[in-house]
């Protein structure tokens, strides 16, 4: 593998520096990318062999402080691109209105009013971001970067339009905690993990649980294997699987809120998905009340389980010849 130059080490930290200030890198290409952090070097006046602590940052009249135009010459000169010297309305829209609304490049900050398509506007980091740059690769680099964040929030929370959403707790067992996003069908899983499980499956290991929004929140993806589970692709999952390795039993468990019991398609579906699978097979639909099963009764599957989070210590068997347990397989 070829070493990298110092260039190309250099538009790496950058983009360390982005990422760890919350800048959307995800919305842009890996080229895309790398060009913003050369952009953002020019801003800073940094040469490839410049030390961090010789970052150029606004402090009034006289400072560094250079044009869409002179950036882009500062980019081909010392980071290698081949930016058309007519593509400054290009690297401004594309790059530098992105900075700037980050908070880590002040717009024209001389003449605060200058319009955008104004020739003379430059662009110049932001005070409150020079130590960002200054201090990258010391034991200072972490403050900067709480410092800096107290004062911007994070870019990438805007135009992602993400949510402070309201979480659940969920205790598996030894004690690994994790969080579900706060939806009635979660809660479902919930009580599936701390109320079900314990009553049903002494000793249990949970293997999968997935969340409408986070799709896979936890999976144990060596254990399922050695099991000869299918391919752990979300979209074919149940919402819960769990594990009993004193009997053998994989309980495949679909907690239902609006959608998806174990219904007679859904039960064959999950069947052949799991053939191979070394484990005997329990099928349950979850559901919180007798309310809520009343609807999806006529869909349950024969020869699998229902239990209700309202009456935690019964279960209601759909049974063909047996109770709690995994029936024949088909074929078999």
């Amino acid at each position: 593998m070829a070493r990298k130059s110092g260039a190309e080490i250099r538009v790496d930290e950058t983009l360390r520096i982005l990422d760890a200030v919350g800048f959307p890198l995800a919305l842009r290409t890996a080229a895309m990318q790398r060009r913003l952090a050369r952009i953002l070097l020019a801003v800073c006046k940094l040469e490839p062999k410049a030390a961090w602590s010789e970052t150029s940052f606004w402090k009034g009249a006289g400072s560094w402080c250079p044009r869409s135009r002179d950036i882009i010459i500062f980019v081909n000169k010392h980071y290698g691109e081949n930016i058309s010297s007519g593509s400054y309305d290009d690297v401004r829209r594309k790059n530098l209105d992105f900075l700037v609304m980050s908070g880590l490049v002040l717009s024209s900050p001389a003449r605060p009013d200058a319009a955008n398509n104004d020739r003379t506007r430059g662009y110049a980091l932001n005070p409150v971001a020079a130590d960002l740059f200054r201090k990258f690769g010391t034991s200072g680099w972490k403050k900067a970067v709480a410092t800096f964040s107290e004062s911007y929030p994070r870019l990438d929370d805007k135009l992602l339009r993400k949510r402070d959403q309201k979480k659940i707790a969920v205790k598996l067992p030894a004690g690994v905690a994790i969080e579900l996003l706060e939806s009635s069908h979660n809660e479902i899983q919930k009580t599936i993990i701390e109320e079900f499980l314990p009553r049903f499956v002494p000793g249990f290991e949970v293997l999968y649980i997935g969340d409408a929004s986070l799709k896979t929140v936890f999976i144990a993806k060596d254990r399922l294997q050695e099991l000869n589970f299918f391919e752990l692709a979300h979209d074919r999952l149940p919402d819960v699987v769990a594990y009993d390795p004193a009997r053998n039993w994989l309980f495949l468990i679909e907690a239902v809120h609006s959608s998806n019991p174990v219904s007679h398609l859904r039960h064959l579906q999950l069947e052949e998905l799991t053939a191979k699978c070394t484990a005997g097979i329990v099928f349950v639909s979850a559901f919180k009340n007798r309310k809520t099963f009343a609807k999806w009764i006529g869909e349950i599957s024969w020869e699998t389980e229902v239990w209700l989070a309202e009456s935690p210590d019964h279960m209601i068997h759909f049974n063909g010849d047996r109770f709690l347990g995994p029936h024949k397989k088909q074929g078999a």
